[in-house]
């Protein structure tokens, strides 16, 4: 009966922790620690710290790595570690269902329409803004990567495939750089 009792607490955390982990994978760290490891003690700290280590340097989301590794670690087994990734998963994937459901109810709404277009010019704002950020003057600002670029956005407003834009760019960088 103890086992039901951990997997029914591993449960009901990572789905709290995934329902109010605003702000990403790394945000939520903080309360999967308090969770699992201050409140119920079901890893050590150490534990924890090598988790979120290995999380970083393992390909997908960290939440999700260290939901995985964490519900091995308590419980060693598979079934831990897919009931912590499901339980943190959960609270957005019924969230975005829902959203998307109203969406495409209200899609041809006035107002949802007028929305959707001002936020096409906002979004284009934010990438612009993180990618102005993210140059670093003396390595990315060559003549070079200012050329794949512009001819990249020019093949993209021409409607050419985002795919094969992304592919092209990169195969142009590995063979280049």
């Amino acid at each position: 009966m103890e086992v039901w009792i951990l997997y029914a607490g591993l449960f009901w955390s990572f789905l709290k922790v995934g329902l109010f982990g605003f702000g990403g994978g790394y945000a939520m760290l903080s309360l999967l620690q308090n969770e699992v490891v201050t409140k119920h003690g079901w890893i050590s700290s150490t534990d924890f710290t090598d988790i979120v280590a290995i999380s970083q340097v393992t390909p997908g989301p960290i939440a999700f790595n260290t939901a995985t590794y964490i519900g091995y670690t308590a419980t060693g087994s598979v079934w831990g570690a897919a009931l912590c990734t499901i339980a943190v998963s959960l609270p957005s994937f019924i969230i975005m269902t829902i959203v998307c459901r109203l969406f495409l109810l209200f899609r041809h709404n006035v107002y949802v329409e007028s929305v959707m277009r001002l936020l096409k010019p906002a979004l284009i704002g934010l990438i612009a803004s993180v990618v102005l950020q993210l140059i670093d003057k003396n390595n990315f600002a060559d003549v070079s990567s200012w050329v794949v670029f512009a001819v990249i956005f020019l093949a993209a407003l021409k409607k050419v495939d985002p795919i094969l834009l992304i592919v092209v760019a990169g195969v142009f960088g590995w063979f280049y750089y």
